[in-house]
């Protein structure tokens, strides 16, 4: 499993923390200082079943408003404007094989373990 961490994020430290309770060390990646790829993206995008790579973003980012992402439609340019600014990625994400889950509430990220 792998679980992409913003160790300064409450939601990610939290749903890292109940993985832990239940005897789970998944692999963590600092997204922040090791971002994904535009393909990690991609395939994120399809394991998590979304309709958009926009259903994966931050829209209350600085960086988001500041990119002129409210208006775009193509999803390339969605894409690589996460692998390039990171931060922009929804945290915390949980990686467990074909399966993912967005830990908003932290608690979701337990669907997939």
């Amino acid at each position: 499993m792998k679980f992409w961490h913003n160790p300064r994020c409450s939601k990610s430290r939290e749903a890292l923390a109940l993985l832990s309770q239940k005897g789970i060390e998944p692999t963590v990646r600092e997204y922040l200082k090791d971002a994904p790829s535009e393909t990690e993206l991609r395939d994120l995008i399809a394991k998590l079943g979304l309709a958009s790579a926009r259903d994966l973003m931050r829209t209350g980012e600085a960086d988001y408003k500041d990119q002129g992402l409210k208006a775009v439609i193509d999803e390339a340019v969605l894409i690589t404007a996460m692998a390039h600014t990171p931060k922009l990625i929804e945290r915390p994400v949980l990686i467990n094989g074909e399966k993912a889950a967005i830990g908003r509430p932290p608690e979701t990220v337990l669907k997939v373990v």
